[in-house]
């Protein structure tokens, strides 16, 4: 009897560690760009504030340089915040208990923590459902999930330049949108794992540049950049850039000659029962 075919990975976790590897070393020249990492983590901490109550465990699962950790310590009621994180040179910088781990094989017993919060590392679980099933797991009875991710519309203005310019310039085009849960999906999708009273909403950060190339500039210094294992190799052709550029600035330029970047943002709750 023929055995089944291997399952294809959708992302490359090895070159995923490596943008964030790459963007934690740009961050300690000052070459870094942390600032939609660091807006959304505000977000999500002002969301924690309206719980008004106390979490005694807490993880902070892909915490980066640990800014989260750091803030959630200094909550009332706080005994001990674990820092996780799968880049070892963003994970030398976290404070203590840190630990390197991935958002899809956490290592930790069930029950382990009263709150787990996760800022913009979620979208790269390629099996979300699991993902968020081993997080509920992770939770004492009564305990809270929240997360931000990136939600579909994301960059919706440069994967349409970049589309058309490789579809014109090579005719053919390159796998760069990773999968996504809408927002539609997303209550439905923690109520499906066993979430207590989910909360998915979402919020649109826009973000002005001069040019497309500084906001690649940026993605890449953020750790974002495309990690999906179908991915052409070896980068685009100066050509298709150029083109790539042409089209973004002719759809999308607004005023003073700048190119707008959306990112949306998905905020999702969810208690353990």
């Amino acid at each position: 009897m023929a055995s089944d075919p291997p399952a294809i990975a959708l992302f490359d976790r090895r070159a995923w560690r490596a943008h964030r590897d790459r963007a934690a070393r740009l961050a300690q020249t000052g070459d870094g760009a942390d600032f939609l990492h660091a807006e959304v983590a505000e977000r999500l901490i002002d969301r924690l504030d309206l719980v008004g109550r106390e979490f005694p465990d807490v993880l902070d699962l892909g915490a980066r340089d640990g800014v989260v950790a750091r803030v959630l310590t200094q909550r009332p009621g706080t005994l001990r915040v674990v820092a996780a994180e799968p880049s070892a040179e963003f994970l030398s910088g976290t404070p203590t208990p840190r630990l390197a781990a991935d958002p899809e094989l956490l290592p930790f017993r069930d029950g382990s923590f009263d709150l787990i919060a996760s800022v913009l590392a979620l979208h790269w679980a390629a099996d979300l459902p699991g993902a968020l099933a081993q997080l509920r797991r992770a939770l004492r009875p009564d305990g809270l999930l929240l997360a931000a991710l990136l939600g579909g519309q994301t960059l919706v203005e440069l994967r349409t330049a970049l589309f058309e310019a490789e579809l014109a310039e090579e005719g053919g085009v390159s796998p760069r949108v990773s999968p996504t849960v809408e927002l539609a999906d997303a209550a439905a999708l923690l109520q499906r794992v066993g979430f207590a009273m989910p909360v998915a909403d979402s919020e649109t950060i826009t973000v002005s540049y001069p040019d497309p190339l500084a906001l690649m500039r940026d993605l890449r210094a953020m750790g974002e950049t495309n990690a999906l294992a179908a991915r052409r190799r070896g980068g685009l052709r100066r050509a298709t850039l150029a083109r790539a550029a042409l089209i973004y600035r002719e759809r999308f330029e607004g005023g003073g000659g700048r190119v707008p970047a959306t990112f949306e943002i998905l905020f999702l709750a969810g208690w353990a029962p």
